[in-house]
C-alpha cells in the first residue's frame, strides 16, 4: 500500500484525506479545507505560453496574426497582419490557448502558434 502524500486533517489528524476539486476533505470528521499551493498532489505548475517566435505571452497583450486563417461560417477568413488586442490566456480545446475578440468576427479562440506579440 502506498502512503497518502496529502497532509493529515487539521481537525482530527486523520490520515485518509482526499482531494475534491480545490479542497481537501477528511472522511473521518467531514472537515474541508483549501488545498494550499505546493502541497503534494495539488502542485499547480505555471504554464508558459509562447507565440510563434518564442516571446512569452501574458493576459492583456496585443498580438498580430501571422498567417491567414479560415473561419467556419464566414466567407472571408482572418487576414495575416490582423491586430488582436487584450488577449486572455486560457486552457482551450485542441491547442487553442488564447481567448480574444476580433473586430468583424467576434469572440473566438486562437492558437499561440499563429500569433506574434506586438
Amino acid at each position: 500500500m502506498t502512503e497518502n502524500p496529502l497532509p493529515p486533517c487539521p481537525e482530527c489528524a486523520g490520515a485518509y484525506t482526499y482531494e475534491m476539486g480545490a479542497l481537501l476533505v477528511c472522511p473521518e470528521c467531514g472537515h474541508e479545507w483549501p488545498l494550499a499551493p505546493g502541497e503534494a498532489g495539488g502542485a499547480v505548475e505555471e504554464r508558459v505560453i509562447k507565440d510563434s517566435v518564442g516571446n512569452v505571452l501574458a493576459d492583456g497583450d496585443t498580438v498580430t496574426v501571422v498567417k491567414g486563417l479560415k473561419v467556419k461560417g464566414s466567407a472571408s477568413g482572418i487576414k495575416a497582419g490582423t491586430k488582436v488586442r487584450n488577449i486572455r490566456l486560457v486552457e482551450g480545446v485542441d491547442g487553442h490557448d488564447i481567448d480574444c475578440r476580433i473586430e468583424g468576427f467576434g469572440a473566438m479562440q486562437l492558437k499561440s502558434s499563429v500569433v506574434r506579440k506586438v
